[in-house]
């Protein structure tokens, strides 16, 4: 061990628990998935541990099944990740909740408590890359040997490194600390994640084994702590390439809070046994309208939710380019309930070219994990989130390479909105935004109806600046000023805002953006003439369609203008438009009162306070004019 860690970059406390315990060093993704089975029997691994006062306590099971490993809470609580999750444990600039704010005293006293605990286990080692960024930004995983499965959901996340084949120091810019006891001696049980920024390091300490608030978004804070500092995004989407049957090609950027559609994004139209799609069903009539296309678009997955906007990438021709911040993708599959739903996923889970991490689904062991298996939190209650997480080098069709991003999409889970109950669930099928507008609707980033992925909260909440804010340890302002001036800086990119869920009575799910995405890669981007498009009657809401036509099909003009539906009407449609004009005054508000918020943002966000029209927010910000004449 001392020749490796004679060439770590940390600092000496690190190197004090590595030298005073058991340390089992991981080189691959194959000794992590070793790792995670590491003393089961018959197939099956409990994850427990002593807890003062309340003696062995199981975290977690583990099932080696046939196509990978399947983990199961034993806390339905634990199976998704609670928004409140973190706190900073440093005294740099930050808009978080600090830990003495929340639990009063110093995080130096448990930092060195945790440590301590560390040297009295066997660990876990290993490197990965975080953001897949280049040879001077590595990031470390120091864990107890026993969350194996926590390690590898890590490790097909972001990579594994084999230090031995590096030469010279290893500069170690982020670190992962696991110790789960602590949730239960220090937090009563809640899931906690304490950030702790330096200069040249930000440590992450993981109080829990959900790995979706510290090995997934325990990496993107990091991602956004060091942009931040050095003014580039990391931003919260995915990327697909969308191939025309005629050859097109127009790269997409779907943006958006959790549930907000972005795994969606690499998804074919889900269609009925005979071949048909079931575009929206009416909540009250149960009327349904279909819709045929012969033949949907090729997909090339690029990015899944984490996606770097670095500047040694861009070429400053009015594109914003882009590649995937993450080696795997962490998939929820709330959707998938049963067999046929959506081929593609499930053939490449039950049939993985190498081994995959299930979480959330019922598998016992030596069977087959099946996606549309859930796990129950309580009898006849199946758990919201189940995910599998996934090497991204073998999604089929992947694209592997910077790409130039066309159309930049934001998702938003809308409520169903009627006469008898108005609601935000106003958004068309799809409406274009000028690239002023895009940037509020990042700003404000409504979390959306019935997230399946977080721990819910009750009405209209937002994620904030980039749909990432939560995942963010610094300044909000600074965020906002770095996602204004790269709109600005990227004029040939369009924009556009995409319900899914609901739109006014009618159940929609995905569909929206599905039928987007077709359309746009058709149409060749987003530039319509001013007979195509109409000021929506909520200002918020950009530029309606006035006629959508796919493959000769055209779609009901009430999917893309609500107020027209019998159920909503003008009066439910305004009653709508004032619940998210409150919402966005709302979110808005610390903003608009920050100095440090750049001027132009205080203009854009002034219009939208005094009530501004979708021409004034056309004229505030330069682009490339996606409104012509015929």
């Amino acid at each position: 061990m001392n020749e490796w860690l004679n060439r770590i970059i940390v600092p000496d406390y690190v190197k004090d628990v590595l030298r005073n315990s058991k340390v089992i060093l991981a080189k691959n993704q194959d000794d992590l998935f070793d790792l995670a089975l590491k003393d089961a029997e018959n197939g099956l691994k409990k994850v427990t541990y002593n807890v003062p006062g309340r003696g062995e306590y199981c975290e977690a099971i583990v099932c080696k099944v046939k196509n990978g490993i399947s983990v199961n809470y034993t806390e339905a609580y634990m199976r998704r990740r609670d928004p409140d999750c973190m706190v900073i444990g440093d005294n740099l600039p930050t808009d978080k909740e600090t830990y003495s704010q929340r639990y009063g005293g110093n995080f130096e006293d448990l930092k060195r408590e945790t440590f301590e605990w560390l040297k009295a286990q066997e660990l876990a080692v290993f490197f990965f890359k975080p953001g897949q960024l280049d040879d001077t930004f590595y990031g470390m995983a120091i864990a107890p040997s026993n969350a194996g499965f926590f390690c590898l959901g890590l490790g097909i996340l972001q990579g594994v490194v084999d230090i031995g084949r590096i030469k010279g120091d290893i500069p170690v810019r982020c670190i992962i600390y696991v110790a789960p006891p602590f949730r239960h001696t220090h937090f009563g049980g809640r899931q906690v994640v304490v950030h702790y920024r330096s200069e040249n390091l930000h440590e992450i300490f993981s109080y829990n084994l959900y790995p979706g608030p510290s090995a997934k978004k325990g990496v993107y804070s990091a991602l956004l702590d060091f942009g931040e500092r050095e003014g580039w995004i990391t931003a919260h989407a995915a990327v697909v390439q969308v191939i025309t049957p005629y050859g097109n090609k127009l790269n997409l950027m779907h943006e958006g809070a959790s549930g907000g559609g972005k795994s969606e994004t690499h998804e074919h139209i889900h269609r009925d046994w005979d071949g048909t799609i079931r575009l929206a069903e009416n909540i009250i009539t149960h009327e349904t309208i279909t819709l045929v296309l012969p033949r949907g678009c090729v997909l090339r997955p690029i990015a899944d939710d984490m996606v770097l906007c670095h500047p040694s990438i861009q070429k400053n021709d009015g594109y914003l380019y882009v590649k995937d911040a993450e080696a795997g993708w962490f998939v929820r599959v709330n959707h998938i309930k049963q067999y046929g739903t959506d081929p593609d996923i499930e053939s490449l889970s039950i049939h993985p070219k190498e081994p995959l991490l299930f979480l959330n689904i019922d598998a016992p062991p030596f069977s087959t994990a099946l996606l549309w298996e859930h796990t129950e939190d309580a009898p006849g209650v199946p758990c919201p989130n189940p995910r599998f997480v996934i090497p991204r080098r073998i999604v089929p069709n992947i694209l592997n390479k910077v790409v130039p991003i066309h159309v930049r999409s934001f998702g938003v889970r809308t409520p169903p909105c009627t006469k008898d109950r108005p609601t935000y669930g106003i958004i068309g099928l799809f409406h274009i935004l000028p690239p002023a507008l895009a940037w509020l609707w990042r700003l404000v980033a409504p979390r959306g109806h019935e997230n399946p992925s977080i721990v819910q909260t009750e009405g209209l909440s937002s994620e904030g600046v980039g749909s990432y804010w939560p995942f963010a340890t610094g300044k909000r302002v600074n965020h906002a000023n770095l996602l204004l001036k790269q709109i600005i800086q990227t004029p040939k990119v369009q924009y556009v805002l995409c319900p899914n869920q609901h739109i006014g009575a009618w159940r929609v799910g995905f569909n929206p953006q599905w039928i987007m995405r077709e359309y746009l890669a058709r149409k060749g981007g987003v530039r319509f003439s001013y007979e195509e498009v109409s000021e929506a009657r909520c200002p918020l809401l950009g530029y309606s369609l006035n006629k959508l036509i796919v493959e000769g099909v055209e779609i009901e003009r009430f999917l893309l203008k609500p107020e027209l539906q019998p159920e909503v009407g003008v009066e439910a449609y305004d009653e709508g438009a004032n619940i998210l004009y409150r919402f966005f005054k709302r979110e808005l508000e610390p903003y608009y009162k920050d100095p440090e918020l750049l001027p132009l943002g205080k203009k854009i966000i002034d219009c939208c306070l005094s009530g501004g029209k979708v021409l004034d927010y056309t004229s505030l910000i330069e682009s490339e004019n996606f409104l012509i004449e015929e």
